[in-house]
């Protein structure tokens, strides 16, 4: 996707200027990307590695509203509405459904908790249906014994992220967002004009040099994003964290809905090709880029597979994988602008569930990027609610020299 030619690395160090420049082409940069280009915006966007190849391609394609916080619901119902028209957006359908997403119960204190759910989000208008006793038998016989009920969102449904993603980006470039992967930004700063930031492009034939200057910078790193914050004052807590999935081999169609369970521990859906996407617990890193899933987690996995699906009793796992994903301590992300400079935005730390509300995150970042303002309420997601457990210095970027970020 990248848009430079043999000539053009020969040529030396490339320098471009934009309205606006975005870091990290996950869901949600390139989500922001595209609604500005359309708006008349001349945007770049660099990815350090291809676009949607991170969390946004590893996750389990999960599109499902049901489970978040209050917080996120107005967030996740504007989501709701862009995957409604996903195909017209990004030209495929990204194998989307609406199949329902079902979140079992092991317990009484479990459908209490639904049910207490499903009367806080109301007014939200999901839609919730409880369902318990004789009626989850006979509607759901493919379930094992240990389920006593379950909360179902008709609406909610899933996706493959590792097309959905990449499309998202695709859509951006054809809107004259210039792309460049492969590009790792190695400095970033205000000097009190613009944004300056210097990055490395690889070439498969050796390294460019690469400036560019841009009026406002939208910070979309995921699990790297804490860098280029810290860069700019804003220091915050977010750590790595790598889910373990498997998929398996295809076999005949039983599972109508995307499942979760109350409390976590596994989740499971079951794709048009008939693969049962699985799961729950933790994979580990490699290193800082690349993670694996865990032997043990696997094991662990299976067992409470086969118990809430018996059919899954003799299936073959035909892959596994795991990624980075971005995690802060209280599971919510950081949306909105800096709180240490004009004209930086933060869009990061969706926490392994920023799939479903990327799309919708990325819109909010362009409308403030362009009005200085959003009508989705984002108040909790502010970066500010770090800044008292963890003290940042009051830089003055137009003085200051540019941060290199490590």
């Amino acid at each position: 996707m990248k848009q430079y030619t043999t000539t053009d690395i020969n040529a030396g160090p490339k320098r471009l200027s934009a309205d606006v420049l975005i870091i990290g082409g996950g869901i949600v940069g390139t989500s922001a990307a595209l609604a500005l280009a359309k708006a008349g915006r001349k945007v770049v966007l660099l990815e350090r590695d291809l676009c949607g190849s991170r969390s946004s391609g590893i996750n389990y394609g999960g599109v499902r509203r049901q489970g978040r916080p209050v917080s996120q619901l107005p967030l996740a119902q504007r989501a709701h509405q862009i995957w409604e028209g996903l195909s017209d957006l990004i030209g495929i359908d990204g194998e989307y459904v609406r199949s329902g997403h079902f979140k079992l119960a092991r317990s009484a204190a479990d459908m209490q908790a639904l049910e207490a759910y499903a009367e806080l989000s109301k007014p939200f208008g999901l839609g919730i249906e409880l369902i318990s006793g004789e009626r989850l038998r006979r509607q759901c016989p493919w379930l094992g014994g240990a389920v006593v009920g379950g909360s179902l969102c008709p609406d909610d449904g899933q996706a493959n992220p590792r097309l959905v993603s990449p499309a998202f980006a695709q859509a951006a470039q054809r809107a004259g967002v210039n792309i460049i992967e492969h590009c790792e930004v190695r400095e970033a700063g205000y000097d009190g004009t613009a944004f300056s930031v210097r990055a490395e492009l690889n070439t498969g034939e050796g390294r460019q040099s690469l400036q560019v200057r841009a009026a406002a910078l939208v910070n979309c790193a995921g699990a790297w994003a804490g860098k280029l914050a810290e860069a700019f004052g804003e220091a915050v807590p977010m750590y790595s964290g790598h889910p373990n999935m498997a998929v398996t081999e295809p076999i005949p169609h039983f599972l109508p809905w995307s499942l979760g369970v109350e409390g976590g521990s596994i989740y499971c859906r079951q794709v048009g090709r008939g693969n049962v996407v699985l799961g729950g617990g933790r994979g580990y890193a490699q290193d800082e880029r690349r993670a694996r899933s865990s032997h043990d987690a696997i094991l662990a996995l299976l067992p409470q597979a086969v118990e809430l699906l018996p059919a899954l009793r003799h299936v073959h796992i035909i892959r596994t994988w795991s990624g980075v994903e971005g995690y802060l301590p209280d599971r919510q992300p950081i949306l909105g602008p800096s709180s240490t400079q004009d004209g930086l935005f933060h869009g990061f730390g969706f926490c392994g569930a920023g799939f479903q509300i990327g799309p919708a995150a990325g819109e909010v970042l362009a409308d403030l990027v362009m009005h200085g303002r959003s009508d989705i309420p984002i108040d909790a997601f502010s970066i500010r609610r770090f800044q008292d457990s963890h003290p940042v210095a009051d830089f003055n970027f137009a003085s200051e020299p540019e941060r290199k970020i490590q």
